[in-house]
C-alpha cells in the first residue's frame, strides 16, 4: 500500500455553510469535487497544529454516503490518521449519535456525509460536516480556512488501493452507534416515569420519515419504553428518503401534521434526515419551536440530568423570545447567538448554558455539541409522565405566565440569487429608523453582528433586525442551508398579554405585520408574486 499524490484543480465556491458544504448530489459526484473538501479541511486542521490520530465518518444514510466512504477512507489514512472509526457498516445514523461516538471515543474530529432536512437521492442534496474533537461543527475560523484551502488546492493524497479494499483497512473499525447513543439517551432521562405514562394508555407517534432515525427509535421507543412498534412510522432509512422532503414541519410533513391534528395521538413527533431536527405536537395542538425551548427551559428540573438547574440558556436570534421571558423569570442567563449550532459549542464548553435552541426545529444540551431530535422528544415525554398534563396544557399554562409570542417563519426558497444578495445588501444600509409603513412605526433597524462572549470571535452581519414601536420584531437573512438560488428567511414575532387572543392561529395575528414586511422588503417587486416554500 503506497501514499499517491492525484492532481487535481480547485472548484468554485466550496464555502461551507451553517450545516457544513452542502450541493446538489450530482455535484459531489463530479470526480475530485468531494476528495478537494476532504484534502482541504484535514490540511487546515494539520496546518493548525492539531494532531490528528484518530477520525470518526458517519452519515445518514443518503446516497451516496456509502459509495464515496472508500475514497474519504483513503484520504484519511494516506494524511497519517491512525484510525478511521466508521459509524455503521451501513453508515446510517443520526447526527447527535455520530456526535456522541466523537466525545466518546475521545477522537479528533470527523466528517457527517449529510444535508440534514434536504430531499436526498441523485436527484436531491449531499453534504459534508466537519466537526471537532468536542463533536460539534467546525467554528468560523476553520471552515474559513477550509474555504481558503479549496480555492488553491493542487493535489491531495491517497492510496493505490480501490475504493472497496479501503473499507477493509486495519485502520478502520466499524461502531454501532445505537446503543452508545440509546444508553445515553437512559442515563439522563426518567425512563420510569415515561414507561408508566405508556402503561397508563396513553397514545404516541414517531414519524422517522425513512431517515436516520428510525432504528434508535425503536430501540429507544419500543424495546426500551414499552411503546407499540406501530407507532413509529416510516422506521425504514432510504437513501433518498423514499422521496419524502426530511424536514419535519407542518409544510413537508403535512399528512403527518394534519393527522395529528384530528387527533391521531396524545403525543406526537418527527425527525428529519439526520436525527437533529423535531417537530412536537399535542393531541390537536401544534408546538412552534421556540415555546418547545421554553418548556423545556421550565421544566428542566423534572429530567434527572437537569436536576440539579441550569446555569443559562441560549437561542438564535432569529427564535422568538419566548425562552428569554421563561429563563429571566427563573434568574437564568440568555445568550443570543447567529443561527448555527456552532455558535453554541464555546457557550456550552464554557458551562455558560446548559440548553440551547433555534428556530429550525431543533433543540439540544451540554452533553453533546449537536442539537438532538430524539433528546427533545424524550424531555417532552419526561415532562408529561412527570406533570400528567397535557402538550397543550403546559404549552398555555407558560402563554397565561409569561403571555404568548406570536412568532411564525417564511421561507423563499430557490429564488434568484443576484436578487436575494442585492435585497440583502440594500437592506444591510436602509435607513428606515422612524419610517411609518401604514399603521406600523419603525423604532429601529439594525445589523445583526455576534462577538462571542468566551472566545472573542467575531461574526459580521448574521441578519437585519427591525423592530417597531409596538413591539413587533421582524429578522432577515439569508440561509445557509440551500443548494440551489438562494433561501430567504423572514421571521416575525410580537407580544401579546391579552389572553382573550391566544388562541389565534399565528398566522391570522400576525396577517398584517406579513403585509408590513413585504412592503419594508419588497419581496413582490422584487421576486413577483412568490409565495413562501416553507411556512412554519
Amino acid at each position: 500500500m503506497t501514499v499517491i499524490k492525484v492532481e487535481t484543480k480547485p472548484f468554485e465556491n466550496q464555502k461551507p455553510g451553517t450545516g457544513g458544504l452542502r450541493k446538489q448530489t450530482k455535484v459531489f459526484m463530479e470526480p475530485n469535487y468531494l476528495e478537494n473538501f476532504v484534502q482541504a479541511s484535514v490540511s487546515v486542521r494539520k496546518n493548525n497544529g492539531d494532531i490528528l490520530n484518530s477520525w470518526v465518518v458517519g452519515g445518514d444514510g443518503r446516497y451516496p454516503g456509502k459509495q464515496v466512504l472508500g475514497k474519504i477512507i483513503k484520504i484519511l489514512v494516506a494524511n497519517g490518521i491512525k484510525k478511521v472509526l466508521v459509524v455503521g457498516r451501513d453508515l446510517i445514523a443520526p447526527t447527535p449519535a455520530i456526535s456522541n461516538i466523537i466525545k466518546k471515543y475521545n477522537t479528533d474530529g470527523g466528517f457527517i456525509l449529510s444535508a440534514s432536512h434536504n430531499p436526498g437521492g441523485i436527484n436531491g442534496d449531499f453534504g459534508i460536516k466537519v466537526e471537532m474533537s468536542n463533536g460539534g461543527g467546525a467554528p468560523e475560523v476553520i471552515t474559513n480556512a477550509i474555504y481558503d484551502e479549496t480555492k488553491v488546492i493542487k493535489e491531495y493524497l491517497s492510496l493505490d488501493i480501490s475504493d472497496e479494499d479501503a473499507l477493509n483497512l486495519p485502520e478502520v473499525e466499524y461502531l454501532d452507534p445505537i446503543k452508545d447513543y440509546a444508553d445515553l439517551m437512559e442515563s439522563m432521562f426518567d425512563f420510569d416515569a415515561i414507561r408508566d405514562w405508556f402503561k397508563a394508555g396513553h397514545t404516541f407517534r414517531f414519524n422517522a420519515m425513512n431517515a436516520s432515525t428510525g432504528p434508535s427509535a425503536v430501540e429507544i421507543f419500543v424495546n426500551r419504553l414499552g411503546a407499540k412498534r406501530e407507532w413509529i412510522l416510516n422506521s425504514i432509512p432510504m437513501d433518498d428518503f423514499g422521496g419524502v422532503h426530511p424536514e419535519p414541519n407542518p409544510t413537508y410533513a403535512k399528512d403527518f401534521f394534519d393527522d395529528m391534528m384530528n387527533g391521531m395521538a396524545d403525543f406526537g413527533c418527527a425527525c428529519d434526515g439526520d436525527g437533529d431536527r423535531n417537530m412536537i405536537l399535542g393531541n390537536k395542538f401544534y408546538v412552534i419551536p421556540s415555546d418547545c425551548l421554553a418548556i423545556m427551559t421550565k421544566y428542566h428540573k423534572l429530567v434527572p440530568y437537569y436536576k440539579n438547574g441550569l446555569s443559562g440558556v441560549a437561542r438564535s436570534i432569529p427564535t422568538s423570545s419566548s425562552v428569554d421571558r421563561v429563563a429571566k423569570s427563573m434568574g437564568l442567563d440568555v445568550y443570543n447567538t447567529p443561527t448555527g449550532w456552532k455558535f453554541f459549542a464555546s457557550l456550552l464548553d464554557a458551562g455558560k448554558i446548559n440548553l440551547c435552541g433555534e428556530e429550525s426545529f431543533g433543540q439540544g444540551g451540554d452533553y453533546i455539541r449537536e442539537k438532538d431530535g430524539i433528546f427533545a422528544i424524550l424531555f417532552w415525554l419526561n415532562i408529561l409522565a412527570r406533570t400528567g398534563k397535557t402538550v397543550e396544557e403546559l404549552v398555555r399554562e407558560m402563554w397565561n405566565e409569561n403571555g404568548r409570542i406570536f412568532y411564525s417563519q417564511y421561507s423563499y426558497e430557490g429564488v434568484d440569487k443576484e436578487k436575494a444578495t442585492k435585497l440583502w445588501e440594500d437592506m444591510k444600509v436602509a435607513n428606515i429608523d422612524g419610517k411609518k409603513y401604514g399603521n406600523f412605526e419603525i423604532s429601529k433597524k439594525e445589523v445583526f453582528d455576534y462577538t462571542d462572549p468566551v472566545n472573542g470571535e467575531v461574526s459580521k452581519a448574521q441578519g437585519v433586525q427591525i423592530l417597531t414601536k409596538d413591539n413587533v420584531r421582524i429578522f432577515f437573512r439569508l440561509s445557509g442551508t440551500g443548494t440551489v438560488g438562494a433561501t430567504i428567511r423572514l421571521y416575525i414575532e410580537k407580544y401579546e398579554n391579552d389572553a382573550s387572543k391566544f388562541s389565534l392561529p399565528a398566522r391570522e395575528y400576525l396577517k398584517d405585520i406579513y403585509v408590513l414586511v413585504d412592503e419594508i422588503l419588497g419581496i413582490k417587486e422584487i421576486f413577483g408574486d412568490i409565495k413562501p416554500s416553507a411556512i412554519n
